[in-house]
């Protein structure tokens, strides 16, 4: 399914006009703008001059993900610069047994970690004024496939008041792509999923299980881990490149 820029706009506008609420996914979402997070490291890899294959480095990234989402590792009370870390050492120490690429040390991949850290902070400058905005007209719920530090993370980046309530993977022990993590959502707004709007990064994870339910959906389609064909007949309502594109439409509905 393809949807030209002004048919998106247009089918956006409509249903941000009709819905009563939002689910908002957040890694790669809020918090890069739609860069999936495998590619966010990367431009840091590459900033930082780090000599690692493109494809070695996806299976480190690969490693680290399934080690954290099976390891309780990340604790409750980490920050996000705490996760960062946390991430970039289980990277490094992939890469230090699989490679021989020489300047893998504690304090690059603190040094990469830094450096991502800036950058979603800079990001958000940005889109937490449009989830502002947003929490000013809808209830809004969070679903994401998170470590069990989602509630610090908001804190420590200024969005705790904007979520009525979180369904975090690690905290109710399913996953997406299952839709039930967006049924958990919708049924913390209290709507059925034909009156909720699901914005998120990953057709797959996002966008395909929350159609099945029936809810409408915002495809954040930026820099793509994969190329993720959509299913007909459960493609996106409308697709954005960015989350300033719902700024606009904000304003043409307001």
């Amino acid at each position: 399914m393809r949807l030209c820029a002004a048919d998106s706009q247009k089918r956006l506008r409509e249903e941000m006009a009709r819905i009563k609420g939002i689910i908002f996914d957040y890694g790669g979402t809020i918090d890069t703008n739609g860069i999936h997070w495998g590619e966010f490291i990367w431009q840091q890899y590459k900033a930082a001059g780090m000599e690692v294959d493109h494809d070695e480095f996806r299976k480190a990234y690969v490693h680290g993900e399934r080690t954290l989402a099976k390891q309780p590792i990340i604790e409750p009370t980490d920050t996000f610069r705490t996760l960062l870390r946390k991430k970039l050492e289980i990277q490094f120490g992939y890469l230090m047994e699989t490679t021989a690429v020489p300047e893998l040390s504690a304090e690059k991949a603190h040094g990469i970690a830094e450096a991502c850290y800036r950058e979603v902070i800079s990001t958000l400058l940005t889109t937490r004024a449009i989830v502002g905005r947003l929490a000013e007209k809808y209830p809004m719920v969070l679903v994401t496939n998170f470590y069990g530090n989602m509630p610090v993370v908001l804190k420590e980046f200024g969005l705790k008041g904007y979520f009525k309530e979180i369904v975090e993977s690690s905290v109710v022990g399913i996953r997406k792509p299952d839709p039930e993590l967006f049924a958990m959502g919708c049924k913390a707004l209290g709507m059925d999923a034909g009156e909720v709007l699901v914005i998120g990064d990953s057709y797959r994870k996002d966008i395909y299980p929350a159609a099945t339910l029936g809810c409408s959906t915002v495809w954040l389609k930026n820099v793509c881990w994969e190329e993720e064909n959509v299913k007909p007949g459960d493609g996106p309502t409308a697709i954005i490149t960015s989350l300033e594109q719902l700024t606009t439409v904000l304003q043409e509905i307001a």
